[in-house]
């Protein structure tokens, strides 16, 4: 079952890389000047839309879930990416570099997948991708609050973490939406 979730998993990153590095070449990093509770807000934006999508069960914006699930990957790809370089760093990155980063972040993420999966046993395979979009809001209200509190903590996993989390939750929801293709 993992070599299948592995499968799935890279699908999904591959396909929320290409958009990344697309909009790179559309758009540059002007994503650089944003702050970490910025692409916070950024996230929250697209998870509150899924939920109420998902509550009222019509769309009135062309875009659909899917690509409001890629875009939470690709934001908190982003804030792990803003969270790695220097503040003083330039806003203009080489794209061969954003491509890097990505796929370094990427490969951490897939470090915890394994970890998680192998201690809950896949037990996401039998959640709801509604019960998905609420793990990833709780996620968000965690992450600002603790960016609220300056990133201070008692007891808790810093903002990080919450991020990985997030991008590794919008896979699951992407690959039980039928996002990726069977092989």
């Amino acid at each position: 079952m993992i070599s299948q979730t592995l499968r799935e998993y890279n699908q999904v990153v591959q396909r929320c890389k290409d958009t990344f590095v697309k909009k790179t070449s559309d758009y540059g990093t002007a994503w650089r000047v944003l702050r970490l509770p910025s692409i916070t807000d950024q996230i929250f934006i697209k998870a509150q839309r899924i939920r109420s999508i998902q509550d009222k069960g019509v769309q009135m914006v062309e875009d659909d879930i899917t690509s409001e699930f890629v875009g939470i990957i690709n934001y908190c790809v982003i804030a792990l990416i803003q969270m790695s370089i220097e503040e003083n760093a330039e806003i203009t990155l080489p794209a061969d570099e954003v491509e890097r980063q990505y796929t370094k972040q990427i490969e951490e993420n897939i470090k915890l997948l394994t970890a998680k999966n192998h201690d809950y046993g896949e037990a996401w395979r039998d959640m709801r991708v509604s019960s998905i979009t609420d793990i990833i809001l709780m996620k968000l209200y965690r992450t600002k609050q603790i960016e609220d509190n300056q990133g201070q903590t008692l007891i808790s996993e810093g903002v990080e973490a919450n991020y990985r989390d997030m991008i590794n939750y919008a896979v699951f929801a992407l690959i039980k939406s039928g996002f990726v293709q069977e092989v």
